[in-house]
């Protein structure tokens, strides 16, 4: 019952996220609206919500403070974790499209293989190595169309590309034991509080002349969809794992760049080339297959 728990809370958190991504795209295209400005409101806003949400269900939410030990991770978390992979998502969206964000944000298991093999200082294992040149296949002809002289992505969205993998790879890996300790709503509500604030200082979004842009209430909906749906995401994304293991929350997530797809197709008519969609489905199976294969090979090595 609890695997099935599991289960369901990483498919529902993977096609809300998947939907989240067009409704930023839709957003940040029509409104004009800079990131900073987005991303300031929707985590503090989220971060409040959450917390006041676990403050009426009698939770102690300023308890995480009273050992000092865990104040360090969770800032850590909060900015390096929460903020940097928003951001690197939203820009990355903001500069190219929603399944381009989506897809490199999936590449994360390429880059805990990288991680691995440099910290052991040994090369990784031949499966993993084929499986990495799979992905790197399907992401080159994704980004190509199968031409060498020809980028579809900008340098900077590929920029902001790399940078989602990396921080989602280390939103995924860090956090466990504070998780773990403290529960996930409650350092998720802190991260989005804190990694909002962080922001808001580096931008000062009380500067900004944005702020009459929310004179329109579509504009309102939307930031609320987008704070409510992209919450809902990560609270089931980070929730899934006490249910079932890692790899079958990788193997699951697939349905965040499919989702991805499937809007952005109906609602932007964007509409990739064969070989665009070849390469999308090479990265799908690959990084599929190298979760799946490190399962088999983990059971193996312990039997």
């Amino acid at each position: 019952m609890e695997r099935l728990k599991g289960v369901s809370m990483i498919l529902i958190g993977a096609m809300l996220w998947g939907a989240t991504g067009p409704l930023m795209e839709w957003t940040l295209d029509v409104y004009a609206i800079s990131v900073p400005f987005l991303l300031t409101i929707r985590l503090i806003v989220a971060g409040i919500v959450l917390l006041l949400f676990l403050k009426m269900k009698q939770v102690q939410v300023t308890s995480i403070f009273r050992q000092k030990i865990w104040t360090r991770p969770l800032l850590i978390f909060s900015v390096a974790g929460m903020l940097g992979v928003q951001y690197s998502f939203v820009a990355a969206i903001d500069t190219s499209n929603a399944v381009f964000a989506t897809l490199m944000q999936f590449l994360a298991p390429v880059y805990v293989i990288v991680f691995v093999s440099m910290r052991l200082r040994k090369w990784p294992p031949v499966y993993q190595v084929l499986g990495m040149l799979g992905t790197l296949a399907g992401l080159f002809l994704l980004l190509t169309d199968g031409r060498l002289d020809s980028l579809v992505i900008s340098g900077e969205a590929l920029f902001w590309g790399v940078l989602v993998g990396l921080a989602f790879t280390f939103y995924t890996l860090y956090p466990a034991r504070l998780m773990q300790e403290w529960g996930v709503l409650l350092v998720v509500g802190w991260s989005m509080l804190f990694g909002g604030i962080f922001l808001g200082l580096i931008n000062p979004i009380f500067l900004s002349d944005e702020w009459g842009l929310l004179a329109d209430p579509t504009l309102i909906v939307a930031i609320i969809a987008i704070i409510v749906v992209g919450t809902m995401a990560f609270v089931l994304f980070l929730s899934s794992m006490r249910f079932i293991s890692p790899v079958e929350t990788s193997i699951l997530s697939a349905m965040e760049p499919l989702t991805a797809m499937v809007i952005s197709l109906v609602w932007f008519g964007h509409f990739l080339s064969p070989l665009q969609i070849g390469g999308a489905f090479l990265m799908l199976v690959f990084v599929t297959w190298l979760s799946f294969a490190g399962s088999e090979k983990t059971v193996e090595d312990r039997s």
